[in-house]
């Protein structure tokens, strides 16, 4: 379990969201997959479903809006940004485009929605008084995201020039194209998988569960879609689509020793 009360370093995953053309079937679909409750907060852009995890603020659900990809449904993950103004310069420097400018989203933080070289979006966060996921790598929270692309090595460098991230191979599965993402620090924010038959760039959301199994059973129930659970190198995985058919995944980790 990491709770989370301060600003994230720069390029950290700290939030994600997801714009939906049916809250009241997003609020209702996600609650049992995840148990989550929800508060709502007006916005100059329409409502925002705040997604709580024992009363913590884990996600959001919104309608749908420009950042959105006609055709498609993704989590939408947002790095962290101590300047996302500043953020957003660098992205245009390097390739990127803006589908969003930095804009606040009521008191909670200054965002920004952006696409990398490739053509995969995600947004910018400087949190204020939200500073992004309030609880991570636990159940039914946020755990991972990774880049899925067709053109991997574009990404690698935008993700390295932009936020100053190491690239690094995955011993693990050598036959896999697979960059892990990492901090000037060290730490791991995630990697970028080379997929030469995708279409298009993705950022793609793994969220922890205690019961890959279970869950899957549950998306199934509540009008999702979902692969049979499969063993991977890092947990029991499976991948899963919303009524909307938003793509995620779910992840059971095993036990720390």
């Amino acid at each position: 379990m990491s709770e989370i009360s301060s600003n994230q370093p720069f390029g950290t995953p700290t939030w994600v969201d997801l714009g939906v053309p049916d809250l009241d079937r997003a609020r209702e679909f996600y609650r049992a997959l995840f148990g989550w409750e929800y508060a709502q907060l007006p916005t100059a852009d329409g409502p925002l479903t705040l997604c709580l995890l024992r009363g913590r603020r884990v996600a959001a659900l919104r309608p749908r809006s420009a950042a959105d990809t006609a055709g498609e449904s993704w989590w939408l993950p947002y790095l962290a940004a101590d300047d996302c103004d500043g953020a957003v310069r660098r992205i245009t420097e390097h390739d990127g485009s803006v589908l969003a400018p930095p804009a606040d989203l009521a008191d909670l933080a200054r965002t920004a929605v952006v696409t990398d070289a490739v053509g995969a979006p995600f947004g910018l966060w400087q949190g204020h008084a939200l500073p992004g996921c309030e609880l991570v790598n636990e159940p039914c929270t946020l755990v991972r995201n990774d880049l899925s692309s067709p053109a991997p090595e574009p990404a690698r460098r935008f993700y390295a020039g932009v936020f100053g991230f190491t690239l690094d191979g995955n011993d693990a599965v050598p036959d896999l194209d697979f960059t892990f993402l990492r901090r000037p620090d060290g730490h791991e924010i995630g990697g970028i998988f080379g997929a030469p038959t995708a279409t298009a760039s993705r950022w793609q959301t793994v969220f922890e569960v205690a019961d890959t199994d279970e869950l899957v059973a549950r998306a199934r129930a509540a009008g999702g879609t979902a692969d049979d659970p499969e063993d991977a190198p890092y947990g029991r995985m499976a991948a899963l689509t919303d009524p909307f058919g938003t793509a995620f995944s779910v992840i059971t980790r095993p036990p720390v020793p």
